[in-house]
């Protein structure tokens, strides 16, 4: 039976195949400010090409095609020039001169990173009026002083169609309304794996947990910052903070405004346990020489308590020594030789995420020395980052197969398309339902794909690996919740901030 392919008349013949699911996807967003939800892999780029297709060959006007980062920008870009008919498609970034970004906005198609649009919106280099269409690819991140809300928030007043795309919805309810209501969504369009007409193109992953014991050395450091961390809370407790048994990072993080604003003589104890749970977990999850860098940058601020806690705090100080000891012997984190063992017994590519970007640096010394060629994606801050063309080069040779492994930040969970990858590692698991799914997500995309979840016993690799389960489920049930809310608006309008008032 042949393929059958997506008929427009400024879509490549034969160029996609046709799947009914992105079709009524593509429809719904065509005829209403729209999210679509769709799993990792399942297509959200082609449909949103059926979507500009219609767009342009309808109205008079330019599509702006947002993504977060430079390698996904360029991405889209690459993806839009092979099979939209169009000739004028432009790619901008924060690394163009302003001169040549003035002639590239005239173009139909634009494909751009938030922060340098928002700018360009304010320099007047571009209109909000000149838009038919606006699409936010990874729309979750649209919340707080992000770029993506200054971008919609310049856009309230045009006739403009908005259309967010995501992978998953916050877990969170707050979250999830404030995306729909800042970009003036008024329908959602969701597919899960289990949804009848994407099960056929779902490749199946198999989760495997791989546990490690801490070496002697790192549980005895882990120990000495636990019983730092005791006498912070014991300080927080006389001074009339009342905190739970749990020694939560987001419960401290939390109670910073109180502390501030009506008991300021806890903001010392305070700052110093967010200081120390940052680099307890840090330690636990990547590693000695992780978080002796860790220590090194906190030494070098000039933070309440930084100063007394690297000198006076007995604890800490017994336990810097000791990681400083450890890392003169050699010793690291046990997960970078069973990263060497799972790689070495795997015949294909691997994807290695990380969270932290000094873990980058050890684990890619690491696999050097195994003679595993490995390459790495970090973003272009600091000095140590990788300018956009750097990353692309850097996906490139791993896709041609130069790399075996890929070790990744944040910067490579968001649309990274690399379809020859059917092993993803977590070597840190992260308390976050959109970035468990988005790193999830960048295997099983052609064939059968497995995930390897690495975590070490007794420690924070356990709690927030079991938060982010539970948080994908709560987030797969958010998209039914919000559009039940959003129907019974009953919204005179299907755009417009008005079905909020």
């Amino acid at each position: 039976m042949s393929t059958r392919h997506v008929e427009h008349p400024l879509i490549r013949k034969t160029s996609i195949e046709f799947r009914e699911y992105q079709a009524n996807l593509a429809k719904q967003a065509i005829d209403s400010n729209c999210l679509v939800v769709l799993p990792t892999g399942l297509g959200k780029t082609t449909v949103a090409l059926q979507v500009i297709a219609e767009f342009l060959s309808r109205r008079t006007g330019g599509v702006l095609f947002l993504a977060p980062t430079r390698v996904l920008a360029h991405q889209h870009y690459e993806f839009l020039k092979s099979n939209l008919l169009v000739d004028d498609i432009s790619l901008i970034t924060g690394e163009d001169p302003l001169g040549k970004r003035k002639k590239l906005w005239i173009n139909s198609v634009v494909c751009a990173t938030p922060e340098i649009v928002k700018n360009d919106l304010d320099r007047q280099l571009a209109d909000p009026s000149q838009f038919v269409l606006v699409i936010f690819d990874e729309a979750h991140r649209t919340v707080g002083d992000y770029a993506y809300s200054g971008i919609a928030e310049r856009l309230a007043t045009t006739c403009v169609r908005v259309m967010g795309m995501t992978a998953t919805l916050p877990s969170e309810r707050e979250k999830a309304s404030d995306i729909l209501k800042t970009l003036r969504i008024s329908s959602i369009a969701q597919r899960t794996e289990e949804s009848p007409d994407v099960k056929p193109y779902v490749q199946e992953t198999e989760t495997q947990w791989m546990t490690v014991d801490l070496p002697p050395e790192m549980k005895q450091i882990q120990s000495y910052i636990k019983f730092s961390i005791e006498s912070q809370y014991a300080d927080l407790k006389r001074l009339g903070l009342s905190l739970s048994a749990s020694r939560s990072l987001s419960e401290l993080l939390r109670a910073r405004e109180f502390v501030l604003r009506q008991n300021r003589r806890a903001a010392k104890p305070l700052f110093t346990a967010i200081r120390l749970i940052h680099a307890l977990n840090v330690l636990e999850s990547h590693g000695i020489t992780s978080f002796l860098r860790f220590c090194e940058r906190t030494r070098e601020k000039k933070g309440v308590g930084i100063k007394d806690l690297f000198e006076n705090d007995q604890n800490f100080v017994t336990a810097v020594r000791l990681a400083t000891e450890a890392q003169q012997k050699g010793i690291e984190h046990s997960k970078l030789t069973k990263l060497g063992e799972i790689i070495n017994g795997l015949p294909g590519k691997v994807l290695i995420f990380t969270s932290y970007r000094d873990s980058v640096d050890v684990i890619h010394q690491k696999l050097g020395e195994m003679n595993i060629p490995a390459g790495f994606l970090i973003g272009k801050a600091g000095e140590t980052g990788l300018k956009q063309k750097k990353q692309i080069e850097t996906v490139q040779k791993f896709r041609d197969g130069e790399y075996k492994a890929l070790i990744a930040t944040r910067v490579g969970e968001e649309g990274l398309d690399i379809s020859e990858v059917n092993t993803v590692i977590f070597f840190d698991n992260v308390p976050s339902s959109i970035r468990y799914v988005q790193r999830k997500g960048r295997t099983g995309r052609k064939d059968f794909g497995k995930l390897i979840v690495l975590i070490a016993k007794d420690t924070t690799d356990e709690t927030y690996y079991w938060i982010g389960r539970r948080k994908v489920t709560a987030a797969k049930k958010m998209g039914e919740k919000m559009s039940k809310i959003l129907k019974e608006q009953e919204m005179p309008q299907k755009t417009g901030l008005d079905a909020y008032i």
